[in-house]
């Protein structure tokens, strides 16, 4: 099945391959450059996900559709999500092309783990010894771990089934586990992407440093986030760290008005957690209403938090001015920002928030935090405001700021975070990226 799907997938777009090639360094040498094109072609590579399709993963789902356009083969493989509710049209396609490793029922992991240890005695009694090593510094018992292994079994089955070369986890946490343990079992490289915050708070118990000498590569989404994994990875092993940001797809931002909307609206885009500072922002924006009466703030997204932002907005009398979304499609962001004078997103912890890019793009200004990657994108000042992360008065000031810049200012801030944004996160220049590290080829040369 899995086969079926990755053939359906590699109707390649000649048009994509071209385009990566001109992006990709090359030695000068045309027979290098046709051996190159070549062994994308021939690339079949396993995503694996802990969860996939997801709202918040739309930056995985550009990602892999960006290699497939280049030549690659890629197969999904996610852990749960297939009965998860979808608000993206987007999302629900990409689903159909998702191979569910828990929906198999419990037989299946223990046929496929029993088998395992049967055909491939060495590689299991290895892979075991290393499932119990993760779990004596891990937050999670020992139980969660030989689940991983289970799915190990049935994902390491799965890959030689389809003949795929090399196995791609997102996220340091369980799924980079799994496919460490794959690839014990004697399945194929791996390699993973860093995202943070969770990563860098759980590294010691993740055993990353363990996850990182074992792969192939493991990408981080900014400067920072490699900064991160040089504090636990062996210095040895930093060569492997490459930075391979999250990427936009132009159809997002295409035909974006230049001018920001003439409103006074701000719109908040992400997950409703404590590590987004939406609570912060509610506190902020009433000091923002009772100074400027008529402004609005739209929280858009969903998240575990939303009863007690609900709450809070009843508290503080701001029903009329603050509208909570819910879950929404990759296009109803898209409408949410371009209906926005700026985006806010006042976050305590973060990786490089995707959202950031994305208003960038649609040439909106954004009020953001000094934290993490987010100053490698935002210039404060230039295409937005950074503030101190939990400062209250230092979040309304920049709102104020906001409020206070003419329609031409605006103008000028977003097209100095368009240019920034569509440089840094074009999405065929970073799946490019990823595919000649999956390739093992000139790695100096195409990631910094």
């Amino acid at each position: 099945m899995i086969e079926q799907r990755a053939m359906a997938n590699t109707t390649a777009v000649a048009g994509g391959r071209a385009l990566e090639r001109k992006i990709l360094p090359s030695s000068g040498s045309i027979p290098a450059e046709a051996e190159s094109s070549r062994a994308r072609d021939a690339l079949h590579v396993a995503y694996l996900i802990n969860q996939y399709p997801k709202a918040s993963h739309a930056f995985i789902r550009r990602e892999i559709q960006a290699l497939e356009q280049q030549g690659v083969r890629v197969d999904r493989l996610s852990l749960r999500g297939w009965n998860a509710p979808l608000a993206d049209p987007a999302d629900i396609l990409e689903r159909q092309k998702t191979r569910f490793v828990l929906k198999e029922g419990v037989l299946r992991l223990l046929w496929s783990t029993v088998s395992t240890a049967i055909s491939r005695p060495r590689q299991f009694v290895a892979a075991l010894r290393e499932t119990l090593s993760f779990s004596r510094k891990d937050q999670r018992s020992l139980p969660y771990h030989l689940a991983y292994l289970a799915e190990a079994c049935v994902i390491a089955h799965w890959l030689a089934q389809s003949g795929a070369t090399h196995l791609h986890a997102h996220f340091g946490t369980n799924s980079a586990e799994i496919a460490y343990l794959v690839h014990a079992l004697g399945g194929p490289p791996y390699s993973f992407t860093v995202h943070g915050p969770e990563e860098f708070d759980r590294g010691p118990s993740l055993r990353l440093d363990k996850k990182i000498a074992n792969a192939k590569f493991v990408a981080a989404i900014s400067s920072y986030g490699r900064s991160q994994l040089f504090r636990v990875a062996a210095q040895n092993d930093w060569k492997k760290i490459k930075v391979v940001h999250c990427g936009l797809d132009g159809e997002f931002y295409r035909d974006a008005p230049a001018a920001a909307a003439p409103t006074r609206r701000f719109v908040c885009v992400g997950r409703l957690c404590e590590q987004k500072g939406q609570l912060l922002l509610l506190d902020a924006f009433r000091e923002i209403v009772q100074r400027h009466p008529g402004c609005e703030l739209v929280l858009a997204g969903g998240g575990e938090m939303r009863a007690s932002l609900e709450a809070r907005v009843k508290t503080l009398r701001l029903a009329r001015a603050v509208r909570i979304t819910g879950e929404i499609s990759s296009a109803q962001v898209r409408e949410e920002i371009l209906a926005a004078r700026a985006l806010v997103l006042p976050s305590f912890q973060e990786g490089l928030p995707v959202v950031l890019m994305e208003a960038m793009a649609l040439r909106r200004p954004v009020i953001s935090t000094y934290i993490a990657g987010i100053p490698e994108l935002v210039e404060s000042g230039k295409s937005g405001w950074l503030v101190p992360a939990g400062s209250l008065d230092d979040l309304v000031s920049a709102m104020e700021a906001c409020l206070a810049c003419s329609d031409a200012e605006l103008e000028r801030m977003g097209a100095r975070g368009y240019a920034r944004a569509t440089e840094r996160h074009a999405i065929v220049t970073e799946a490019a990226k990823l595919a000649t590290l999956f390739c093992g080829a000139d790695e100096k040369a195409a990631v910094a």
